[in-house]
């Protein structure tokens, strides 16, 4: 069995494999692409993650993630800034084209929805500079509204929009995950809007299904296990003109608990079903 060739396994599925291990079963399995998160390159150190990469013989479609950018100026925001341009050269080193940002929460004990996007787009613009430096697109994703509280204040494509369209293109672009933005009664408009801006740095599908878990972090499925319209944001997305990697994102116990090699089997196999008779190659 081979992958599409657009399909990429982020890491993210397998979360308990290491670096090693996920960019062997990812290869093994026959995807030309993998998802990278930052934790299991720190774990390696950046240099032997680069040696991983380079002998896996993978693309790298992203690197998860960067962003919790909503703090208020002193110290800690003046940290957090500082760990975003290192998630960049990280993104660099390994060869990813995009940095995912997950902006972030409200801070603690703050009722200012706004004013924390405002600060969301005032450390975009303090990160765009050093992008443009080591090659890397930020990817602002906007996360389902009931993440809203503690882990992005940035809910829909055209929150994300407005403020990417402040910066380059090549700089600054979103993500269009279909975990947060199925319901979103906009979501084919601000597609087009984002394709028509050349802003679509990432595609990332999983499917949706209730009932939620106790931990709504780990309510991703399986595409075609849910309610999400594949088809639709699919070919909404390529009449955009995105051609890039399709990132398959799940976080779910049992996944997590599952073979990783039963897993890549099953995400290719739900991918063809799902997704590719919408997806031109």
């Amino acid at each position: 069995m081979r992958a599409h060739p657009r399909l990429s396994l982020n890491q993210a599925t397998i979360k308990y494999a290491s670096l090693h291990d996920a960019l062997a079963v990812t290869a093994d399995a026959g995807f030309a692409s993998i998802g990278l998160w930052r934790e299991p390159i720190a774990e390696v150190g950046l240099r032997e993650a680069e040696r991983l990469v380079a002998d896996s013989g993978l693309r790298v479609s992203s690197l998860c993630r960067g962003g919790f950018i909503t703090t208020p100026p002193g110290a800690a925001r003046a940290a957090a800034l500082d760990d975003n341009r290192r998630a960049l050269d990280e993104a660099a080193a390994v060869g990813a084209p995009t940095l995912v940002l997950v902006v972030g929460g409200l801070p603690d004990g703050s009722r200012d929805l706004l004013g924390a996007r405002t600060r969301v787009a005032e450390a975009v613009a303090d990160l765009v500079e050093h992008a443009e430096q080591v090659g890397v697109q930020l990817a602002i994703e906007p996360l389902h509204p009931m993440y809203v509280s503690d882990r992005a204040v940035v809910s829909t494509l055209a929150q994300a929009l407005d403020i990417a369209e402040y910066f380059p293109a090549s700089a600054v672009g979103v993500v269009v995950d279909t975990f947060h933005v199925w319901w979103d009664p906009d979501v084919l408009r601000q597609i087009a809007r984002a394709g028509a801006g050349g802003r679509i740095a990432a595609y990332q599908v999983c499917d949706w299904a209730t009932p939620l878990p106790a931990d709504v972090l780990l309510a991703r499925h399986h595409v075609g296990d849910g309610v999400i319209d594949f088809g639709s944001l699919t070919r909404a997305v390529v009449e955009a003109g995105y051609g890039g990697d399709v990132e398959v994102e799940i976080f779910n116990q049992d996944v997590w608990d599952a073979d990783p090699r039963a897993v890549a089997r099953r995400v290719i196999e739900s991918f063809d079903a799902v997704v590719v008779p919408h997806l031109a190659v």
